[in-house]
C-alpha cells in the first residue's frame, strides 16, 4: 500500500521517511533516478546492473 500511495494512487500520501526508504531501496538495486531535463524526470538502471 506505501508504494501504491507514493504512485498517487492513494490516501494518505506516504511519510517522507517511507518515500525515503523506498528511494534507497531502488537505488540498492542499481535504478538510477535522472532529474529533470527538458524531457522530464525519469528513472534507469545504472551501467553496471544492464551488463549483468
Amino acid at each position: 500500500m506505501t508504494v501504491k500511495r507514493a504512485e498517487g494512487s492513494g490516501k494518505p500520501y506516504p511519510s517522507a521517511d517511507a518515500v525515503t526508504a523506498i528511494c534507497h531501496a531502488l537505488e540498492s538495486e542499481g535504478v538510477e533516478f535522472i532529474p529533470e531535463n527538458g524531457g522530464g524526470a525519469g528513472v534507469r538502471l545504472t551501467k553496471a546492473n544492464n551488463e549483468k
